[in-house]
């Protein structure tokens, strides 16, 4: 019988790895143990918390001013304050002093003013004295008989009504003119013409007239009283001397209240005082 070849070994074949002919053996390390996990997480979460810490630090540093420096900007604000306090009080006390020498010169010039315009009225006066006297007894003067300068009236209430006649003559110097005055005024009631004579003017019906006794001038002054509703246009002044005709004089009564030369102001004023 015939025997089958023997196949020769493979010229080289290497021995197995493995203590017995397997696959190769890879040395493994220990398991961690859980108390070396969590001593680990710790030291990690201690890292990150101190990481964190250096730099918020970091981040302030950078940021927010040193507490120096907030020491000495907090003293240079208060010195600025104080500085601008003592400057306001100074401007303050300033204004004041301007203040009042502004109403002190005021209140001078005001009085200056005053005092001029009073010196102005009485010099006014006494030239329209002058002028008067002049026009009365000067040299040059016209000679009249008994006459009636000027009447005014004031006002003294709703129908009372104060007023003042000048009377003037220099026909016969150094003789005495005497008598009695009284008014009429005319005017309107209703829309109809009315004249109201010295008895009503009076309110009295035995109502005598003012008397007058004078050389060259003399003003006489009295009241009067006129009904409600009534409107005056004119006056009329009556003189009765004792010796002699008598004069009647006319005025009107928007010359007779108001201010105007006529009565008793300007050059033609007639002096306070009679003669």
């Amino acid at each position: 019988m015939d025997e089958k070849p023997h196949d020769d070994p493979s010229p080289a074949e290497a021995p197995p790895d493995g203590p017995e002919g397997g696959a190769p053996t890879h040395h493994a390390h220990p398991p961690l143990s859980p108390e070396f996990r969590r001593r680990a997480a710790w030291a990690a979460a201690a890292l990150f918390v101190l990481a964190l810490f250096f730099g918020a630090w970091g981040l302030w540093r950078v940021i927010a001013p040193a507490s120096g420096d907030l020491k000495s900007q907090l003293a240079i604000s208060e010195s600025s304050a104080r500085r601008l306090r003592e400057q306001n009080e100074v401007l303050a006390q300033r204004v004041a002093t301007l203040s009042r020498s502004d109403q002190i010169s005021r209140d001078a010039n005001r009085d200056v003013q005053r005092t001029l315009s009073e010196r102005d009225e009485e010099i006014a006066g006494l030239r329209a004295d002058v002028a008067f006297y002049e026009r009365l007894v000067g040299a040059t003067a016209q000679r009249r008989g008994l006459s009636v300068h000027a009447i005014r009236f004031q006002p003294q209430g709703d129908t009372a009504w104060h007023f003042t006649t000048t009377l003037t003559q220099n026909l016969n110097r150094g003789a005495v003119s005497s008598g009695g005055l009284q008014l009429q005024i005319e005017g309107t009631r209703d829309g109809k013409r009315e004249v109201l004579a010295w008895s009503m003017l009076r309110q009295d019906q035995a109502a005598a007239g003012l008397p007058y006794s004078f050389k060259y001038f003399q003003q006489v002054e009295g009241d009067i009283f006129l009904p409600e509703g009534f409107e005056p246009v004119r006056v009329q002044v009556q003189l009765k001397p004792r010796s002699g005709a008598a004069v009647e004089q006319s005025f009107t009564w928007a010359d007779s209240t108001r201010d105007s030369p006529l009565n008793g102001t300007g050059e033609d004023a007639p002096p306070t005082a009679g003669g």
